[in-house]
């Protein structure tokens, strides 16, 4: 996806940036992934 997200999660937790991606995925084709991935860039934006 294009806001940053995954990379910015990937750093913080010290994953690979595709794997998170992967997951992300995932997590989008089970239903809940853009919901989770939207509630994870305002938590990005809010905290810069």
């Amino acid at each position: 996806m294009v806001l940053g997200v995954s990379e910015w999660v990937a750093i913080k937790m010290g994953y690979d940036v595709g794997h998170v991606r992967v997951a992300f995925i995932i997590f989008a084709l089970l239903g809940f992934g853009i919901l989770l991935y939207l509630i994870l860039w305002l938590v990005k934006i809010l905290k810069e």
